[in-house]
């Protein structure tokens, strides 16, 4: 008897590779509101927690703290103690779960508090996975959330390397940040090399801090760990992950020795491109998305061990949970319902991609160089190499997408379209309600009250001594978590210790010289309205609050210094006051605030009523910012002459509206 042939649905399935870690980024509000949040999220396929904490604490703030107003549950959920964290993670058992942190000057802390609550909740620290996001470096050239000078902050980092590798030893204590680079202009070769050169600075503080014995340091190397970003153009993204690969492959073996190729891999995470979300027609932005993705996911030899995407409607306002539902189904689809798990590298042998890989690969090397050659990644920050190199950047792509070099689908070109129906109606994006804020200023009030003040103050006193003598702070830290310490308490120790620091803005250098797209015109009145006021136009450019995204703000003022005003900008993190008094003492013409928290209601109301009880109610107000129409139509009832969001890219027209603007006003008030 012949035997029958096997039919295709007999055949064994082909053999599927494990599928990354599916997250989304989030925290709002509070606590109890995120945690319910995360719990609805994993019941629906997702794999990892990626924790956003709000910029107070992100800058090692209290909630009740003065520079926390208007900033609280913005961006993300507030953490002031050992209560909120265990809060945060109710019902969610830490010994099983994968948790990204968000989280970077007051690294250490967060860990800490994590840690205490896996131990309250009876999990060994062995057990705990996940990544603590440590890049300082990266927070002085793009994101802002840095509180100590570069040293002191690469011996914090340290601290934690040290401390993880023996104590939590599948923990990832330092993922290299390259993501806020490219949000910050960064090319695909500065990305890799400011990127590289940030983990070399890193291991060489922690192989000469003598924490770590030699024989146990390739260990140490192989929980580095990178969170990168994916922009539209994904076969050079692609080639720029390959490249990623063999760079890291060739600085392990080569600068440290590293013999092991398992402590060689290069293990990243990724989120994809925010940058690149558009305001205008926002419904396209699912397929930017998934196209970014793709850069991150179609190589198996350089792919991503965690994935999380920004949901559609980034560039209007908070997303929804419907929204990042849609984000967690995008990549359940690719990995579930496509066949990409199924095969080795698709690339592999490619010419045309190792002509891109290798391509890159030099040019990093090149800039890598240069960088070395100032020292490294530390010296590069404080001498604003780096900074300025990421300002003329992004000043050269925003250009490119005003002149129509650069196509935007929706910004610069077809952008005749229907009316979106997802945006349309009440609740198209979330809304922090004004009463969260108040209550978690109670809240943590009546935390340090019931607290045994005893134990606090001896936590902090071991805390204080450790800085002081250079110890390793992590099990100090700890016992601070255990004994209720806040998380403003554990800054303000160190703020003590190792003072406070400001970066450096880039801006004052920064070539851009701008003459395409009416800038010739532009010039012309600034020239004009100036020769009238009988001295040069002068614009302050001002970030009030905690939020540290300076892009826009970096080039507004390039672009009006380009037109011929002169400018005011003294980089973030100003308070209201401090932001009203330099108008007063510079006698600006105009001020312009950006703002991408969310807070601009109650920030920018607060300068207004500053400016006018100091006599400056005449000066022109402008904002920048991701601000809802809602939003816009109160910050112009308070006082504000023009709002910008993104969907205003051109900013030669936003500079001759300005000018415009100082002609009209200063004309009324003589």
């Amino acid at each position: 008897m012949t035997a029958k042939p096997e039919t295709p649905a007999a055949s064994a399935a082909p053999k599927r590779d494990k599928p990354w870690l599916f997250r989304t980024y989030s925290g709002h509000s509070s606590a109890v509101e995120s945690n319910k949040l995360y719990r609805k999220n994993l019941s629906r396929g997702q794999t990892g927690l990626s924790v956003a904490f709000d910029l107070p604490t992100q800058t090692g703030y209290d909630s009740d703290h003065p520079l926390a107003r208007g900033e609280v549950g913005k961006v993300g959920v507030p953490v002031c103690h050992i209560g909120d964290m265990q809060t945060l993670f109710d019902e969610i058992p830490l010994g099983k779960m994968n948790t990204s942190m968000t989280i970077n000057a007051p690294a250490p802390w967060l860990l800490s508090l994590y840690i205490a609550t896996a131990e309250r909740q009876g999990a060994a620290r062995a057990e705990l996975q996940g990544t603590t996001q440590n890049d300082i470096v990266k927070e002085y050239l793009s994101r802002g959330t840095y509180i100590f000078p570069p040293q002191p902050s690469l011996k914090l980092t340290n601290d934690v390397i040290a401390f993880t590798y023996k104590e939590v030893p599948k923990w990832n204590p330092m993922n290299v940040c390259s993501y806020h680079l490219q949000e910050a202009g960064a090319t695909p070769e500065q990305e890799l090399a400011f990127a590289l050169a940030t983990a070399q600075a890193v291991l060489d503080t922690v192989r000469d801090s003598g924490q770590v014995p030699p024989e146990d340091f390739p260990q140490v190397v192989g929980r580095i760990s990178f969170f990168v970003n994916a922009g539209i153009r994904f076969v050079t993204e692609l080639c720029k992950m390959r490249a990623f690969t063999e760079l890291w492959d060739e600085i392990c073996q080569e600068r440290y020795g590293v013999e092991d190729e398992k402590h060689r891999r290069f293990r990243y995470g990724v989120q994809v491109n925010s940058l690149g979300l558009t305001e205008q027609q926002p419904e396209n932005n699912v397929y930017r998305i998934l196209l970014e993705m793709l850069a991150v996911t179609l190589s198996k030899n350089a792919r991503a061990r965690a994935v999380q995407l920004p949901a559609w409607n980034e560039a209007l306002g908070l997303p929804r949970p419907w929204d990042q539902q849609w984000s967690l189904r995008l990549q359940q689809i690719v990995a579930y319902e496509t066949d990409l798990l199924e095969y080795g590298d698709l690339f592999d042998g490619s010419p045309v991609v190792t002509a891109k890989v290798e391509e890159l690969k030099a040019q990093a090397r090149e800039e890598l160089a240069r960088i070395d050659a100032m020292g490294g990644a530390i010296a590069a920050v404080d001498s604003s190499y780096m900074k300025q190199r990421l300002v003329e950047s992004n000043t050269r792509r925003l250009k490119a997408i005003e002149a129509g070099a650069m196509t935007v689908v929706g910004v610069n070109a077809f952008t005749d379209a229907e009316p979106s129906p997802l945006t349309t109606g009440e609740g198209s994006i979330l809304t922090v309600d004004e009463s969260v804020e108040r209550d978690q200023i109670e809240a943590v009030k009546a935390w340090r009250a019931q607290r045994d003040g005893k134990a606090a103050e001896a936590a902090i006193a071991d805390l204080t001594a450790a800085a002081k003598e250079g110890r390793n702070i992590m099990e100090p830290s700890i016992a601070c978590a255990h004994a209720g310490v806040t998380t403003g308490e554990w800054a303000q120790v160190l703020r003590e210790v190792y003072g406070e620091y400001r970066a450096p803005t880039g801006v004052g250098r920064a070539a851009s010289a701008a003459t395409e797209g009416g800038m010739a015109e532009v010039r012309a009145r600034v020239d004009a309205v100036s020769e009238r006021l009988g001295r040069r136009v002068k614009i302050l450019v001002g970030k009030p609050g905690l939020d540290g995204h300076s892009n826009g703000a970096e080039q507004v003022a390039v672009r009006a210094r380009d037109s011929g005003m002169e400018v005011v900008y003294e980089g973030i993190r100003l308070t209201p006051a401090q932001i009203v008094n330099a108008a007063l003492e510079e006698g600006v013409h105009v001020v312009g605030l950006s703002i991408l928290s969310g807070s601009h209601v109650t920030l920018v109301t607060d300068v207004m009523d500053r400016m006018r009880q100091a006599g400056l109610g005449d000066i022109p107000v402008v904002v920048g910012g991701i601000i809802p129409q809602e939003d816009e139509r109160t910050l112009k009832a308070a006082g504000v002459a023009r709002v910008y969001t993104p969907k205003d890219y051109d900013l030669t027209q936003i500079m001759a509206d300005i000018i415009d603007l100082v002609d009209q006003e200063t004309k009324r008030a003589a």
